[in-house]
């Protein structure tokens, strides 16, 4: 499945061979994220609960768990 998908990181993550990237992809109506180092674990979202989430982190809703 993820062979014909169009990833795409973040031009920040330092070019093609750099393997701690989140990937996204767009298909059917899905959001689709992976990390590039485990490349065949794909979540699937949607639009909306996607930016509910990057809202999230933002507003530092998440830093409990990484401080």
């Amino acid at each position: 499945m993820s062979a014909s998908i169009n990833w795409q990181k973040s031009s920040f993550s330092g070019g093609d061979n750099n393997q701690n990237c989140v990937e996204l992809a767009h298909v059917d109506g899905q959001i689709l994220l992976r990390e590039s180092d485990t490349p065949n674990t794909i979540v699937t979202t949607n639009r909306d609960n996607l930016r509910a989430f990057i809202s999230g982190v933002k507003a530092g809703e998440f830093d409990h768990f990484v401080g």
